[in-house]
């Protein structure tokens, strides 16, 4: 069964994770990214613009699904080798978060809303993902990437 995610990053991260076909989470964590499948649909929310930065960024930046089964660790230097799971990012906008507040699930209602984007990774229902990919401009992408797969399985 498909599941959804949320990936919390700076925008820097998320736009390097993009072009790179990666994620990466929790400072490299390898538990969060184990808890996803092949298939799964993943969101990165970027609260800051840059790591360790203070201008706030406070939108969805990359939207995408994870491709393969494995979590790998990767070389980033000698004294950092975070853990990474392969994803194919769709073409998108960023969409703040702002105006979804009250119609996502995990923050409706909530005074404290950011409070859940603290735990790097967590999962979302299907109707947010939808909801944020629609945000994002990615929703009709994502649909015919759902047809192609769909259409690649029933002619095999």
């Amino acid at each position: 069964m498909t599941k959804f995610w949320c990936g919390v990053v700076s925008r820097e991260h998320g736009k390097q994770s993009e072009e790179g076909g990666y994620c990466q989470v929790g400072s490299g964590r390898k538990a969060p990214l184990a808890r996803m499948a092949e298939g799964d649909g993943i969101v990165l929310y970027s609260p800051l613009v840059q790591y360790n930065g203070k201008e706030k960024c406070q939108s969805f930046t990359a939207i995408g699904t994870v491709v393969g089964s494995d979590t790998y660790m990767f070389n980033v230097m000698p004294a950092f080798m975070p853990y990474r799971r392969n994803v194919r990012y769709r073409a998108c906008t960023d969409a703040p978060i702002r105006p979804l507040l009250e119609q996502l699930q995990f923050t409706a209602g909530f005074f404290n809303w950011g409070f859940k984007f603290r735990l790097g990774h967590f999962e979302i229902n299907e109707a947010d993902f939808l909801l944020i990919a629609g945000a994002m401009q990615a929703s009709a992408e994502l649909e015919m990437a759902a047809s192609r797969e769909a259409l690649a399985v029933s002619t095999e």
